[in-house]
């Protein structure tokens, strides 16, 4: 009996063996003493242990893989973001601008170091604004460039208004307008005047009639507060300019959106040249560009600058009153020449190469395009803030700056009526900014007025 029990455990270790299971036999006693013969399985165990090492060591290599193609795609991105461009070369000058507030008192070299650090900084926020507007389409894009080429502007306001200098906010938001329409729009169609001697630069005429209403509606908002002050004819003195001001804030912030609305859904696209189908006719697929980095990274590049550049704003607006003693120059030129020239930096040097490249119609909405969202939105924007967080920021942008911007605007809608450029209507608009800024060189804000932060 105990044989054929020995038998049928064979039989099954034999069969065990033939499916692929290394077996061994070995003894074991049974109560009378004879051995009996059992299977145990180590070929199996073995297997998994393998397995499972292969597994660790693929999983490892894997990660490891994943880690170095991360790596390198930052280190490209970042290579491509900063190393790209010579104007990166003054980013060192923002670190540097905070070590000197750090260890010294010298404001006028904090606010000179905080100046150059921004430039490449807001440059740059262009050049990421760019790249997102590839994966957005035209209307988007050109929407984008607009919002945030005026982002330095807005986030320097901000800050400002944080500090109570609303003065210092009210002069750089109308500098900015004042720098895209002259300055911009002149060097643009300077550049594009001398690289095309023989050919008459066009663009949409209809395209820059409508921004010239906004222009002209948003100059009729600041007109009435300030026509109101100095006419003495308030209602109720004190009150009335500044809930005119907010009322008018609001219905410019209304208009403004109807623009955007009629802009995404309108057939005609302010930012595509009219002479797109000849061009693309001409030069065939050699014109496409195509972005350099994915969305997702214009996204974080956009963030990342946004942040450095607020930061740095910080320093700057808390050194504008000390550099205007050290070196000997009215807050008003600062305010309105010197801080938008930084902020404009994106728009300057788009405007410029889409011209030369005989892209006016793209020129055009980059400068006349900024100069209506800032007059239409930034500074409306900035009114409803103050608004909200206590500050009576209002429109009353006092007699001489009101004056200036509707001069300005009168200028340049006389430039635009004709629907052509060439390059001594660009220098006509440069003079007309140098006649601004030696203005405002000698200008001076009254006692009365002045920024108390």
């Amino acid at each position: 009996m105990i044989d054929n029990f020995v038998d049928k455990k064979m039989g099954k270790a034999n069969n065990l063996q033939m499916v692929g299971f290394e077996c061994r036999v070995e003894p074991m006693e049974s109560v009378e003493g004879k051995p009996i013969m059992e299977p145990h399985d180590e070929g199996h165990s073995g297997s998994v242990s393998t397995k499972r090492n292969m597994f660790s060591v693929k999983a490892v290599s894997e990660n490891w893989g994943k880690m170095y193609i991360w790596r390198s795609r930052v280190l490209t991105s970042i290579k491509i973001a900063f190393l790209s461009d010579k104007i990166s070369l003054l980013i060192p000058f923002g670190p540097l601008a905070i070590l000197v507030d750090h260890l010294t008192d010298h404001h006028g070299w904090v606010f000179f170091l905080s100046l150059l650090g921004i430039i490449p900084l807001a440059e740059r926020l262009g050049w990421a604004t760019e790249q997102l507007a590839f994966y957005t389409g035209p209307t988007v894009g050109g929407l984008l460039n607009a919002t945030f080429g005026n982002a330095t502007e807005l986030i320097i306001s901000m800050y400002a208004m944080k500090h109570g200098m609303l003065r210092v906010v009210q002069q750089s938001l109308l500098g900015s307008i004042l720098s895209n329409m002259l300055l911009v729009l002149g060097c643009a169609f300077f550049c594009g005047g001398i690289v095309h001697p023989n050919k008459q630069q066009v663009f949409n005429k209809s395209n820059a009639v409508m921004s010239s209403g906004l222009l002209l509606m948003a100059v009729m908002g600041l007109l009435f507060p300030t026509v109101l002050h100095f006419t003495h004819t308030e209602l109720h003195f004190g009150r009335s300019e500044l809930a005119l001001s907010r009322f008018s804030s609001c219905v410019m912030l209304i208009a403004y959106g109807g623009y955007i609305f009629f802009q995404l859904t309108g057939q005609q696209n302010a930012y595509t040249p009219i002479n797109e189908e000849t061009s693309t006719d001409d030069d065939g697929s050699d014109d496409e560009e195509s972005p350099d980095i994915s969305k997702y990274e214009s996204i974080i590049w956009l963030s990342i600058l946004t942040l450095v550049i607020s930061v740095l704003s910080e320093y700057l607006v808390n050194t504008i009153e000390g550099a205007s003693v050290a070196m000997n120059i009215p807050v008003a030129f600062i305010s309105v020449i010197l801080l938008p020239i930084v902020g404009n930096a994106a728009e300057h040097a788009s405007a410029i190469i889409f011209a030369v490249k005989d892209k006016l119609d793209i020129s055009l909405g980059v400068a006349i395009g900024s100069s209506t969202q800032i007059s239409m939105f930034a500074i409306p924007f900035c009114v409803v803030v103050g608004w909200i967080i206590g500050r009576p920021l209002d429109l009353n942008f006092q007699l001489f700056e009101t004056a200036t911007l509707f001069m300005t605007v009168l200028v340049v809608a006389f430039m635009l009526q004709d629907g052509t450029a060439n390059y001594f209507k660009g220098l006509m608009l440069v003079f007309c900014y140098l006649i601004v800024g030696a203005s405002f060189f000698v200008h001076v804000d009254p006692e009365s007025i002045k920024d108390k932060p």
